[in-house]
């Protein structure tokens, strides 16, 4: 039976991964994300869009009504929007307290806040019993981010998801995050790498490649299947190992 599946940061990376994995079962896909143009130009089959910018509660307000209108109920819920804040203005000024201001909150915003409004936003649209909430954290919440600010962001997804699989587990709901390492092809790591970093991150694998979007995608997939309907309140770690360091 084909579910209702709403996937925020659909229109590139790992969402858009994850829409064609969900769209390929035969999945209803709702898209979101800041750029209208991206969602479009994202060629999933049959998959409804919705600009917004998740952060802004007025904005969040209008994508619960077009998912109520358009959908009803929701099956998956998928966050995968997030990053660093390189698409959005940097800091104004040269005082460095600012900048550090500027990064942290953009950081909080983009990763943790963006997710929260979400989910509460759709809370009682979720399918009970059957529905799944699907994070996507990161390495970074374990191993770091440079500064510190991005790890910390994903890391407060952690204890939010095992507060909605509490909340959320009478009424039949999965709540999962999946943690990836390095994963090329998206955004987050820019049109090119510097080889050297690229070579330390993939070094840091056990089985010796980089990620890719599928790889979190099928995950995602399979924790929203009926197959994982026992597995709840945990934090799937997809990094080829990383996360244990070498």
């Amino acid at each position: 039976m084909a579910r209702n599946v709403v996937i925020s940061g659909g229109g590139t990376g790992i969402g858009l991964a994850a829409a064609r994995v969900f769209a390929a079962e035969g999945d209803r896909v709702v898209l979101l994300g800041r750029r209208k143009e991206v969602l479009e130009g994202a060629g999933v089959p049959g998959a409804l869009t919705y600009a917004a910018d998740l952060s802004d509660t007025a904005d969040v307000r209008g994508v619960a009504e077009f998912v109520g209108r358009e959908l009803g109920a929701v099956d998956v819920l998928v966050h995968s929007a997030g990053g660093t804040g390189q698409l959005g203005p940097p800091a104004a000024g040269d005082d460095p307290l600012e900048a550090v201001a500027h990064n942290w909150t953009v950081n909080f915003r983009l990763n943790l806040l963006t997710a929260a409004l979400l989910t509460e936003a759709l809370k009682d649209r979720l399918a009970s019993p059957g529905g799944r909430v699907l994070f996507v954290s990161s390495i970074a919440a374990y191993r770091g981010s440079g500064s510190g600010a991005y790890g910390a962001a994903k890391a407060g997804l952690h204890p939010y998801a095992h507060d909605l699989a509490r909340d959320l587990g009478p009424r039949g709901i999965t709540v999962n995050v999946v943690a990836p390492g390095y994963i090329e092809d998206t955004e987050f790591f820019g049109g090119a790498i510097d080889p050297a970093r690229r070579e330390r991150l993939v070094n840091d694998t056990v089985n010796g490649r980089a990620g890719t979007p599928g790889d979190v995608a099928e995950t995602l997939h399979w924790l929203a299947s009926p197959g994982a309907g026992h597995v709840t309140s945990q934090i799937v770690q997809v990094n080829g190992g990383a996360e244990r360091g070498n």
